[in-house]
């Protein structure tokens, strides 16, 4: 009954999305900008370009993305053990960011479909390098060396690419536009070949979500109970991998996103993950839906970006999580 609510609220938040921005449309004129054809009016010209080329893609790329960071955010507690990780602290946004830079910065490409895929890489290579740092030595798989191993590779590569950014004004630019975290300007040539990332990381997250309530009883009884743990391991870390790197990619860090539903999520459901993972995933799409269209309306006629509006709920919310983790130990 929850996914069931979920899934018609996200239902709504859609239609939100593609009826508000600088110019509100009816639900007529969606209706028409979504099936038309070309015509000679220039005004219902205006209104199918706005809603096929403008409010259809950005839409369904928050849907996307939301839900994938949303599910990765989940993944990423479990596999961690850790309350407050996610992808920047992953070192994910951090490696996106890099690849973004390094290839305007050596090859000069300036659209998205040439630079999403050195994101992707970049966003991969981080993560994969963490987890494995983070397994070497004594401290392996302890969650407080996964967070120091995720925190040194985040610093490491913010401050190449800033190095990289201030020598060259385009890459710059770039960046600064890119850190803000939009979904707004990407096309289907981009959003479909992310998508097919996304879906196999969501394949592989739901296979091991059995396994991931056992991991979180503890690696002894889980290896008691006939889990391969290092194979879960591996599994879920691809996993979060493809859904935190794809959605990362293509619309730039969204920073709390994952954290914050996943959260909630937590808080709906309890600590199973098999129902706490596919609300996540719904919770990041309406939240991610809501806070774009959000960011058309408060500074009209310009408009926000959507990371920057989840960002200013998510620093509440981080305040509300200490507050009650304080009331909690009084």
């Amino acid at each position: 009954m929850g996914l069931g609510v979920l899934a018609a609220v996200l239902a709504v938040a859609g239609i939100a999305s593609l009826v508000v921005g600088p110019r509100s449309l009816s639900l007529s004129e969606v209706w028409y900008g979504l099936w038309a054809a070309p015509d000679p009016d220039q005004r219902l010209t205006e209104t199918r370009l706005i809603v096929q080329t403008v409010r259809v893609p950005r839409t369904v790329l928050a849907i996307i993305a939301g839900a994938a960071l949303g599910m990765s955010g989940a993944l990423i507690l479990g596999h961690t053990r850790n309350p407050i990780a996610d992808t920047g602290l992953l070192g994910v946004n951090a490696g996106a960011s890099f690849g973004v830079v390094s290839v305007i910065y050596f090859f000069g490409f300036s659209n998205p479909f040439q630079y999403v895929w050195f994101a992707f890489l970049g966003a991969a290579v981080a993560g994969v390098v963490v987890f494995g740092l983070s397994s070497l030595g004594r401290g392996a798989g302890n969650p407080l060396t996964l967070a120091l191993a995720g925190q040194g590779i985040t610093v490491f590569l913010i401050a190449m690419a800033t190095a990289l950014a201030l020598s060259n004004q385009a890459a710059l630019d770039a960046q600064r536009f890119w850190d803000a975290g939009s979904v707004a300007g990407v096309g289907f040539g981009v959003i479909w070949p992310v998508t097919g990332f996304i879906v196999v990381g969501v394949l592989l997250a739901l296979f091991t979500l059995p396994a991931l309530n056992l991991l979180n009883l503890g690696d002894d009884v889980a290896r008691g109970l006939g889990v391969n743990i290092a194979l879960s391991r591996t599994i879920g870390i691809v996993s979060i991998t493809l859904l935190a790197g794809a959605a990362t990619a293509a619309c730039g860090p969204i920073a709390f996103l994952g954290l914050m539903v996943a959260h909630v999520a937590r808080y709906i459901t309890g600590p199973d993950y098999r129902w706490l993972v596919p609300y996540a995933g719904l919770l990041g799409a309406v939240v991610l839906l809501v806070c774009d269209t959000i960011g058309r309306v408060v500074v009209r006629p310009g408009e926000l970006q959507a990371g920057i509006v989840v960002a200013l709920v998510g620093a509440p919310f981080f305040a509300v999580l200490v507050w009650r983790g304080k009331l909690k130990n009084a």
